[in-house]
């Protein structure tokens, strides 16, 4: 059993504290978007010189689609030069018709027939369409190509963005301190690593390439678009400030429900992970009902926030759609006008309506991506918020590394708190000789998993320091302290693979001997000869081909194929039968010979051979001495054995209830 709370921060990141805690919890405070934006960009630097690649691919397309419409505008003013000019009175010159038509008096006409190709007499010129058309033909053929081309680079680019920091984010996991664990549900976690960063993956996939083709198609555009007619040009503009100012009121509403949204994804995820992890408890008590309210109650906020971010999102589209179809009317009218007067040809006018389709599409295509890039950054925040967490205390530059361990550990005036407002251990002072075994024995909560914890540096220290053959284990490697020490924890974890693989997981290079060698030790060579598949049988996810008891002999014949200098027995037969608890203290004695080896029990009749047992209460050796020693003392030691094997009178019962303060020093009690 946990020995110490685990502590539930105050304050942290979203998901702090258990699922159901954050129900009706105001939505958390975005960070500002552009901020995370740009470093979302930042995380493109190292794909600089592709995306250099990818822009000048796009910017070909770009600039031989927009050439498109100016060869179609050509081939119309053929077909219009044709229509008229076969109809004008042959062998007369275009500057005659001109003149015919002005002293007719129709002025406009004239005008007209001026700014065309006409030749009077002939009709269209099929031979100059023909090429005409095959022009635009091997333009848009040519475009496609190069845009194609740059797809499949800035596809390469976000993958490998998106591997990046997957690698980042699984790198940052194994940094950060087992504190910020402890107080976060894993289904949170995992929404981040998974759903947000697919998240990412999916906005820089949809919208990079789209707003880089966009922004390009708009420049090249708007640049055709003063070459035709500079006033239908300027009138066009007045649609970018429109929809940009659409655009940032409307983002600016919609980016907290996005940040919401993923939140409340996080949350939802953490509430089912903890709901399916304990299916078997829930409707052990009946609390499935409460289990679906609190379900519902998630998923609603989850609805309402992802209703709320995409409703406000959608408005932009049709929007600035609206603008630009009142543009595309107004210049359709000026432009009717222009021809009609002379002022332009036909062809000029049907090619700047089409630049004006084009120059409205890139900023429809913005507006549709607004949802996405909220949504992606609002992901990216939730990663950056776990990649901008405090890590682990750096290791020394000059590690030190003992050739070969005794195994004699002292703690020297250890304080540690899991929170600075509540005392946990203080001012702890103990030494265990090479060799020995020290039980730890307590009521729950008095520090004993804490204690073999700090051994691990799996926390660090408040104050003291602790010492593994004279060297403080803060001057080691965290990884050269680990690999000398085997820990057996009362609750057996094993991975979705084979027995073999199980036990070998401590020594992926330990040789089939040596696994079957271990196996035997810890008993598990007994039942495994009797599953159909032997050691090549595969433990499911929810290791339910295996019993709890058996769950733990594997855990243990892992700790004996790594031979540890150290050994650490966290209620390590907990889960065991009386027999095979009896076999398997054997097996462990045998194991603990030339080692020292920490030891915490619950069961007392498993420690009496003990080299030293500590009784802890609240942080602190209340008592220490060997099996026989403290029985004779009649004291907490003495009432802990009575009460677990009977005889145990009122009186000292009560006696020992309010005996809250040792009677000697914690080191020598």
């Amino acid at each position: 059993m946990t020995s110490a709370p685990r502590p539930v921060p105050a304050a942290g990141p979203p998901g702090g504290g258990p699922a159901w805690a954050s129900l009706g919890r105001p939505t958390e405070k975005p960070t500002r978007f552009w901020p995370a934006a740009r470093r979302l960009l930042q995380c493109l630097r190292p794909q600089r010189l592709r995306l250099i690649c990818a822009v000048a691919l796009s910017a070909s397309s770009v600039a031989l689609s927009v050439l498109g419409p100016m060869l179609i505008g050509h081939a119309t003013d053929i077909i219009f030069s044709g229509a008229i000019g076969e109809h004008l009175v042959p062998g007369t010159t275009q500057q005659q018709a001109v003149a015919s038509a002005r002293a007719a008096g129709h002025i406009h006409i004239a005008e007209m027939f001026a700014r065309m190709h006409l030749v009077p007499g002939r009709g269209i010129d099929f031979g100059e369409l023909e090429i005409t058309l095959l022009k635009v033909i091997a333009v848009y053929l040519t475009s496609a190509a190069f845009l194609w081309a740059q797809g499949y680079l800035l596809n390469d680019v976000v993958q490998s963005v998106v591997f990046g920091l997957r690698s980042d984010v699984e790198e940052k996991i194994h940094r950060l301190p087992l504190s910020y664990f402890d107080g976060r549900p894993r289904g949170e976690l995992l929404s981040r690593v998974t759903n947000d960063i697919g998240n990412i993956s999916m906005s820089l996939q949809q919208s990079l390439s789209q707003i880089l083709t966009a922004l390009l198609t708009l420049l090249g555009v708007v640049s055709m678009m003063f070459v035709i007619s500079p006033l239908l040009a300027l009138i066009a503009l007045i649609t970018i400030p429109l929809a940009l100012l659409l655009t940032r009121v409307v983002s600016k509403r919609s980016q907290r429900h996005f940040i919401a949204q993923w939140t409340r994804t996080g949350e939802l995820n953490a509430q089912i992970e903890e709901a399916f992890t304990g299916h078997e408890l829930v409707k052990v008590f009946g609390r499935q009902s409460e289990t679906a309210q609190r379900f519902d109650a998630k998923n609603g906020q989850l609805y309402d926030a992802g209703f709320a971010a995409q409703f406000l999102s959608g408005l932009i589209m049709p929007a600035v759609m609206f603008i630009g179809s009142l543009n595309y009317v107004l210049i359709a009218i000026i432009g009717g006008l222009s021809v009609a007067t002379g002022g332009m040809t036909l062809g000029a006018v049907q090619a700047f309506i089409q630049y004006s389709r084009q120059f409205n599409r890139p900023l429809t295509q913005v507006a549709s991506l607004a949802g996405t890039i909220q949504s992606g950054v609002a992901s990216s925040e939730r990663i950056f918020a776990v990649l901008d967490e405090g890590e682990l205390r750096s290791e020394p530059a000059v590690p030190a590394r003992p050739a070969e361990l005794q195994g004699r550990v002292e703690f020297q005036r250890v304080s540690f708190r899991y929170q600075p407002q509540t005392p946990l251990i203080e001012d702890l002072s103990l030494t265990a000789e090479p060799g020995h075994t020290i039980a730890i024995v307590g009521p729950t909560g008095a520090g004993k998993t804490t204690l073999v914890n700090l051994i691990m540096r799996f926390y660090e220290l408040g104050s003291g320091r602790i010492t593994l053959d004279g060297i403080d284990i803060t001057a080691m490697r965290r990884s050269d302290l680990r690999s000398r020490i085997g820990m057996v924890l009362q609750d057996a974890w094993l991975f979705h693979g084979t027995i073999r693989d199980n036990i070998r997981y401590g020594r992926p290079d330990a040789t089939d001997e040596e696994v079957l060698e271990a196996a035997r030790a810890a008993f598990v060579d007994r039942f495994v000869r009797g599953l159909p598949e032997g050691y090549d049988t595969v433990i499911d996810e929810e290791s339910g081909n295996v019993s709890a008891g058996q769950k733990q002999l594997i855990t243990i014949a892992r700790a004996f194929l790594i031979r540890p200098a150290l050994l650490i027995l966290d209620e390590a037969t907990s889960a065991v039968d009386t027999r095979t608890e009896v076999l398997v203290q054997h097996a462990m004695a045998k194991l603990r010979r030339n080692r020292t080896s920490f030891v915490i029990a619950h069961r007392l009749s498993t420690i009496r051979d003990a080299d030293l047992i500590l009784v802890m209460r609240d942080g602190r050796i209340v008592e220490q001495g060997t099996h026989e020693m403290l029985l004779s003392r009649g004291r907490i030691y003495h009432a802990l054995y009575n009460a677990q094997f009977g005889g145990e009178e009122a009186e000292e019962e009560r006696r020992v209830a309010n005996d809250t303060r040792p009677r000697s020093s914690a080191a020598g009690a």
